[in-house]
C-alpha cells in the first residue's frame, strides 16, 4: 500500500482535538512516522510500543545531544526552548548526563513522601478555600496548576511575587508558539537572579543544593538544571491532574466515585497515563550516524520523537476491571531507560493527594461544560486541558 508521505501536523488545533485519530493515521507508515511539530519543522515520531523501548534503551545509536539538528532550523523557532541544546541531563549522554542527573535525583531524594503530601494536602485546602464558596472553579487555572506549582517554587525559593510569571512562563514555553522564546527567556532571568543570590547566600532550599552540590556545577549548569527540573516538575503534574480529574467526572465507571478515596484516585491516574499522558510526545533523540530502524532510514543527525500515548495505547491492559492492575509500571509516561523521568515518585504521591482532597471538600462536583465541548491546548509535546470548568452546591468558608 502506498502511504502518503507528506509529513502530518502534530501541532495545531486539528491535532489537539483528537490525537488518537491522528495517531491511528500515522500507523499507516508503520512503527516510525513522518510528522511537523512546527510550521516547516519536521520529524519523526515513533508510535510502536516496541519500537519505541527499542529507541530508548539504545544509548549507542541514539544520543540525546540536539545541536546537529538545532542547525538545520531557525534559531528563533518556537521549538527551541523545548528542544534546542543545553547543558542539562535532557540534551546530555554518557558521563555526562550522570554528572548532571545526579543533582537533579540528589535534590528529588530529599522531598520526604509524609512531609510532601502534609504540604500538598495543606496547600489544597488553601487553594479549595478560595472558591469553595462560589459554587464555581476552573479545576486548571484554580486548581490543577497552582498546586504543583506553589510546591515547586516553595521547595526552589522562588520570591513569592515571581512565582506567577515562572508557572505562566512554563506553560508558555510547553505550547512551543511565537512567544515560546520569551516565555523561556522570563523563566531564565528569574532562575540566574536566584543562582546568583544563593552562590552569595546559600539557604536551605533546593537553589541552595543545586549550587553546593558535591558535583560542582558551574553557574550556567545550576540555572539550566533548575529550569529543567521546574519545567519537567510543572507541566507534567498539572496536565496529569487535570487529566485525572476530566475522566473522574466523566467517564461512567467512576460515577459517584471522585470521592472514593486513594484507589479510586490512584486507578484514574493510571488510566491516565496509559490513555492520556500529560506528555504525549517527548524523548528527543538523534542517530549518531544513517541507520535504518525499524524499516525506516533515517539520516544521522534527525530529530525522532517517542510518542508516549500512540505507544501505550498498543500495549495497555483492558480498563473496566475494577482494581489496579498489575501492568501499570509498563506504560511510556514516564520514558523508559536511563534518560526515564527521575521524579515519578513525587509527582504520582502530588497528583493523588491533589485528587484525594478535592474530593473530601467537594462531594457533588459536575462539569458546567459538556465535555465534548472543552477545549485542549495546541502543541506537539503534551495532552492539556485549557480549562476545567466546574459548578456544585457553595460551601460557607
Amino acid at each position: 500500500m502506498t502511504v502518503e508521505s507528506r509529513p502530518t501536523p502534530i501541532h495545531g488545533p486539528v491535532f489537539a482535538a483528537d490525537p488518537k485519530l491522528v495517531y491511528e493515521r500515522l500507523r499507516r507508515h508503520g512503527p516510525v512516522a513522518p510528522v511537523e511539530i512546527a510550521p516547516g519543522v519536521q520529524a519523526l515520531l515513533v508510535t510502536d510500543y516496541q519500537a519505541a523501548l527499542d529507541l530508548l534503551r539504545d544509548t549507542d545509536t541514539f544520543s540525546k545531544d540536539s545541536r546537529a539538528w538545532q542547525r538545520t532550523i531557525p534559531p528563533d523557532s518556537p521549538l527551541m526552548p523545548m528542544l534546542g541544546y543545553r547543558p542539562t541531563a535532557m540534551f546530555s549522554d554518557g558521563e555526562t548526563h550522570a554528572r548532571y542527573r545526579a543533582v537533579i535525583t540528589d535534590a528529588l531524594a530529599l522531598f520526604e513522601p509524609h512531609r510532601l503530601q502534609r504540604q500538598v494536602a495543606e496547600t489544597a485546602h488553601r487553594l479549595i478555600d478560595r472558591f469553595v464558596g462560589a459554587g464555581h472553579a476552573d479545576l486548571i487555572a484554580e486548581y490543577a496548576r497552582q498546586l504543583p506549582a506553589f510546591v515547586l517554587t516553595t521547595w526552589f525559593g522562588v520570591p513569592q511575587e515571581q512565582r506567577a510569571e515562572v508557572v505562566d512562563s512554563i506553560t508558555g514555553l510547553i505550547e512551543s508558539t511565537a512567544q515560546a522564546g520569551a516565555s523561556y527567556g522570563k523563566l531564565l532571568a528569574v532562575v540566574t537572579a536566584m543562582v546568583a543570590e544563593r552562590r552569595e547566600r546559600p539557604r536551605h532550599d533546593l537553589a541552595s543544593w543545586y549550587v553546593t552540590h558535591p558535583v560542582g556545577l558551574d553557574d550556567d549548569e545550576v540555572i539550566r538544571q533548575i529550569t529543567l527540573t521546574l519545567i519537567a516538575g510543572h507541566e507534567p503534574t498539572t496536565n496529569l491532574i487535570g487529566n485525572a480529574l476530566l475522566r473522574l467526572l466523566t467517564d461512567a465507571r467512576y460515577a459517584g466515585s471522585l470521592f472514593g478515596g486513594a484507589m479510586t484516585a490512584h486507578q484514574a491516574i493510571d488510566e491516565v497515563l496509559w490513555h492520556e499522558p500529560p506528555m504525549a510526545n517527548l524523548s528527543a533523540h538523534y542517530p549518531r550516524y544513517d541507520i535504518t530502524f525499524h524499516g525506516r532510514e533515517i539520516k544521522a543527525g534527525s530529530l525522532v520523537l517517542v510518542s508516549y500515548a500512540a505507544a501505550n495505547s498498543q500495549a495497555a491492559p483492558p480498563t473496566g476491571d475494577g482494581g489496579l492492575r498489575s501492568g501499570e509500571s509498563a506504560h511510556l509516561a514516564w520514558a523508559a531507560g536511563p534518560h526515564a523521568c527521575p521524579a515519578r515518585d513525587p509527582a504520582l504521591l502530588i497528583a493523588i493527594t491533589a485528587v484525594e482532597q478535592l474530593g473530601s471538600r467537594l462531594s457533588d462536583l459536575e462539569l458546567s461544560t459538556p465535555a465534548e465541548e472543552l477545549l485542549w491546548r495546541p502543541g506537539p509535546f503534551h495532552r492539556a486541558l485549557m480549562h476545567l470548568p466546574v459548578r456544585f452546591e457553595p460551601v460557607a468558608g
